[in-house]
């Protein structure tokens, strides 16, 4: 469970609540720092949870230091099973995903977070305080050193930016993605009006046991992650996490675009996560809205500093002062 002392860098966002996390600068590593928002949109639930750790040394003995564990878990599908699933997955993240050593170690990690997406699955079946309709997707983010690692069951995204241009860092699962489809078929499912048979609008999640089957069994509902690793560069400037709500009304190359121009003019990520969410707002989307925005670069590195044209010419204090004679003759 989380600890009264895990809680300190955790943030448990609901709508309209953030939290600003600090920079952590080493030699050879990345300059971290992030802020999120949340809102809970036109719905009349908030069902996303999320949760950011800026250190995981604090929590595995194993991890280098410095590194950055980010993580956000959400409801499946608004209106279908509730807020039991993810706020389960929130509150049991550290036993779920953090006890496994072989997570702060780069050429293991695949391994470890695939191992804690599916006990994390077999936790909600087996826990009576969460309903077999519950689910929830789950996107992780894992910076360790240089190493940037993202693992994602469901329909949230994450979208690195180098040099202005928009990385996605996982695949949306929706039942209508062509790979999707033909795996869910293969297995025995259908897709009915983009609906993972007929129900779900997402094709991998945690949870959501009623329509799964038995343990051990290859289901069409699969909690099974999808895994992109690389190094970060000096190119990379940062990562948005954003969920369904925000990519149904805003692509990526959008999303890094207002998160650029935001950074060149008050280099504050928690601001840049309000602005995505407003604009998805403005567009028009309907359901909850969570952004993390994690930026990779110094403080101010990324401040515009290119001199502006005003259209104003400058004017010396003599010729001020022998216009002023004019108008007074």
């Amino acid at each position: 469970m989380i600890t009264e002392a895990s809680a300190k860098v955790m943030a448990e966002d609901t709508a309209n609540h953030t939290l600003h996390l600090e920079s952590v600068d080493m030699e050879g590593f990345p300059s971290i720092r992030s802020g999120s928002y949340a809102d809970i949109g036109a719905r009349r639930y908030m069902e996303d949870e999320h949760i950011r750790i800026d250190d995981l040394s604090a929590y595995l003995n194993s991890v280098p230091n410095p590194s950055a564990f980010y993580g956000w878990m959400l409801q499946v599908f608004d209106g279908h099973g509730g807020h039991e699933a993810a706020a389960y997955i929130k509150d049991n993240v550290q036993r779920l995903f953090l006890q496994n050593p072989q997570i702060s170690q780069t050429d293991e990690v695949e391994v470890s977070l695939r191992k804690a997406f599916l006990s994390a699955d077999l936790a909600l079946a087996e826990e009576a305080t969460v309903s077999t309709s519950s689910g929830t997707t789950a996107l992780i983010a894992l910076l360790l050193g240089r190493s940037l690692v993202v693992a994602n069951a469901g329909d949230c995204r994450a979208v690195l930016c180098r040099k202005g241009k928009a990385i996605n860092m996982s695949q949306d699962h929706r039942p209508t993605h062509p790979s999707e489809r033909k795996r869910v078929e293969e297995l025995g499912g259908f897709v009915d009006d983009g609906y993972l048979n007929g129900v779900l609008s997402v094709s991998r999640a945690l949870g959501d046991w009623d329509m799964k089957l038995p343990h051990g069994s290859a289901s069409p509902l699969t909690s099974e992650p999808e895994i992109q690793q690389l190094i970060l560069t000096e190119e990379d400037e940062f990562l948005i996490i954003g969920c369904d709500g925000i990519w149904d009304v805003i692509s990526s190359q959008q999303a890094v675009k207002l998160v650029s121009r935001g950074l060149r003019r008050h280099d504050d990520p928690e601001q840049c996560a309000k602005d995505l969410v407003r604009e998805a707002l403005r567009l028009g989307t309907y359901d909850n809205l969570t952004v993390i925005v994690v930026c990779f670069t110094a403080k101010d590195q990324q401040r515009d500093t290119t001199p502006r044209h005003t259209g104003c010419c400058s004017i010396s204090a003599q010729a001020l002062y022998s216009f002023k004679g004019l108008l007074h003759k």
